[in-house]
């Protein structure tokens, strides 16, 4: 080979280089042009005076910065008085200013460019809204006072690293319309409130520790099997399995050992087409208030009497007839 022929290939460069190059050229593209949070817009986006800790100064506590195309917010790291921040609809892709923001009680970021919701410690945050972001995982949410979070319409495959002694007082989480294939990883004792609809999860695992948890919403799964309620979920009233796989009405069964379930949704289910099925749901849970949209009444429970003790007689006769002994 020549030296000429070398020195044109190395110009045209190899298909791997082409290729990587023009991944770098898409990135460029996409990347928003910077503008970052200036003194003259926080200027007139700050409100609610109120006293500072000390109550011999006062300084404004909220600010406004929806829909201004921000992507950078560092301007915020001296206003440590904030309490109520909203910077929702920009373009942002880094929150780590927020950590100097030691008085802040509730945040919104949604609709973002975050890859994590991952901030410093905030002592007395209680609110916290990351959803409709690039989010990829729970990663380094630890802030003790927290209370709700919304990471809703992201990107995450898996929940790892809550951890139920930092987030005690969680009560409420929002995972709606991620990629989970599985429920393992929520290990929050306190939580009441669990919201999972439009993932791909098939699998229910670690329910077990959810021993607060009060409502589950997992409409728009891929949901076939209700393996994995456990008796240890004691408070649970409320369960959404709308528009999942579900065949058998016979997975009803999995929620016999839920002891105080009132209400279920199981619409837009196969199952949910057979005549039978709510009848066989009253015979499954006979706690149960509500199927669906509709009330059991007083006939439904009836019915659901008469027909459960003929099929314990039935069975009854049935072990009789394969040990004739026991008849004796």
């Amino acid at each position: 080979m020549s030296e000429t022929e070398t020195d044109a290939e190395r110009e045209a460069g190899s298909p791997i280089e082409d290729e990587v190059q023009e991944e770098e050229d898409e990135e460029k593209e996409e990347q928003p042009e910077p503008k970052p949070l200036t003194t003259e817009i926080l200027a007139e986006s700050l409100s609610l005076l109120c006293k500072t800790g000390n109550s011999l100064s006062h300084a404004y506590v909220r600010v406004d910065l929806r829909d201004r195309e921000l992507t950078d917010i560092n301007a915020l790291r001296p206003f440590v008085h904030l309490r109520y921040v909203d910077i929702s609809g920009n373009m942002i892709q880094d929150i780590s200013p927020l950590a100097n923001l030691s008085q802040l009680l509730w945040v919104s970021a949604e609709g973002n460019n975050l890859s994590s919701a991952q901030v410093e410690e905030l002592p007395f945050l209680q609110v916290a809204n990351f959803a409709r972001n690039s989010i990829r995982d729970t990663e380094g949410i630890f802030h003790p006072l927290l209370e709700t979070i919304n990471l809703n319409h992201n990107q995450i495959r898996e929940v790892t690293g809550l951890d139920p002694i930092k987030l005690s007082r969680l009560h409420t989480l929002e995972l709606r319309g991620n990629l989970l294939e599985s429920t393992r990883g929520i290990i929050l004792p306190n939580l009441h409130h669990l919201y999972l609809a439009a993932n791909t999860i098939s699998r229910l695992e670690d329910l077990d520790t959810l021993t607060s948890l009060q409502t589950l919403h997992l409409r728009e799964n891929h949901i076939e099997t209700l393996r994995g309620f456990s008796p240890t979920m004691v408070a649970l009233q409320y369960i959404n399995l709308r528009s999942n796989l579900i065949v058998e009405i016979s997975e009803l069964k999995h929620l016999e050992c839920v002891p105080n379930l009132r209400a279920l949704v199981l619409a837009d289910n196969p199952c949910s087409e057979e005549d039978s099925h709510r009848l066989e749901a009253l015979l499954a849970v006979p706690g149960l208030e509500r199927l669906d949209k509709d009330n059991f009444g007083i006939d439904d429970r009836a019915e659901a009497a008469s027909t459960r003790k003929q099929r314990e007689e039935e069975a009854a006769e049935k072990v009789r007839n394969d040990d004739p002994g026991l008849s004796l």
